[in-house]
């Protein structure tokens, strides 16, 4: 790590976080159409895929559930009251609402409402090896930045699974893939989800993606003059906000299922942990 970096890391919940309840919003949502995974499982919704014979959607929920950071939950999707059915229908601390038009208005939609108060924890239904463990660690490292985002660097990843596949965001002195979790604490984060409303399809493409911030941090960015953690604080100081890269050491965070590799790679974990472990 560079000198001057401040990449918030590790450790468990602690210190003001200890006591704040998070709003958690899960995106189970899609793209437009017949989705291909979706269709292989003979379900519609992604949501609804079984991993480990259990919609990996319930893997997710019943995690946030057990977390005590996390006071309520809302779940968006483009079909709620096919989501609002059986134990999550009856289960007090869910709610349920439409997604709209892509992953950042569907957050604006909600995101310091009374359906959704601030701070606002966001993930994905398609992330099913999520864990109280890494919800707190994530939280911890996030502490009072306005926005967070979850990440999980390239050498953590293959250390602990060197086969797998991932999108990486490189940077100086390491590179980075999403781990689907970001923190929103205060209304400062309305600009970050203004611009990402903008941005949302070059999230993957860091060059792209770091244009949106003005050319000379996109120019670091592609030539790697600058690290992931100093360009998300410059990006967000952009902003007129503290952003914040909070890496994990849980391999695991960056691992979703949008493909069938995906899904026989989190079927495989899932199988190694204790079934008493929450989202089990």
């Amino acid at each position: 790590m560079a000198e001057g970096d401040d990449v918030a890391t590790g450790g468990t919940s602690g210190g003001d976080d200890s006591t704040v309840r998070w709003t958690a919003l899960v995106l189970a949502g899609q793209r437009p159409g017949i989705d291909p995974l979706a269709d292989a499982f003979g379900v519609e919704w992604k949501a609804l895929i079984p991993v480990g014979g259990v919609p990996m959607v319930d893997r997710v929920l019943r995690t946030l559930l057990a977390c005590p950071q996390i006071g309520r939950i809302v779940v968006a999707g483009q079909a709620p009251d096919v989501l609002a059915q059986g134990w999550r229908a009856a289960e007090p601390r869910l709610s349920f609402t439409q997604s709209q038009g892509g992953i950042s208005r569907s957050i604006a939609a909600v995101a310091g409402t009374p359906t959704a108060p601030w701070p606002v924890l966001v993930t994905t239904a398609d992330h099913p090896l999520l864990t109280p463990a890494m919800v707190a660690t994530f939280l911890h490292g996030a502490s009072d930045a306005d926005v967070a985002v979850g990440m999980v660097e390239r050498r953590t990843m293959l250390a602990a699974y060197p086969g797998t596949k991932r999108t990486w965001l490189r940077f100086r002195g390491g590179a980075y893939s999403g781990a689907n979790l970001f923190a929103l604490r205060t209304p400062r984060a309305q600009p970050a989800l203004a611009l990402w409303a903008q941005a949302e399809q070059d999230r993957k493409r860091a060059l792209k993606l770091f244009w949106h911030f003005g050319p000379l941090l996109a120019l670091r960015a592609i030539t790697r003059t600058i690290s992931g953690p100093s360009a998300l604080r410059t990006a967000g100081r952009r902003l007129g906000l503290d952003a914040r890269l909070v890496a994990l050491p849980q391999a695991e965070a960056a691992i979703d299922v949008d493909k069938p590799a995906d899904h026989a790679l989190a079927e495989r974990i899932l199988a190694e942990r204790s079934p008493h472990e929450p989202g089990q």
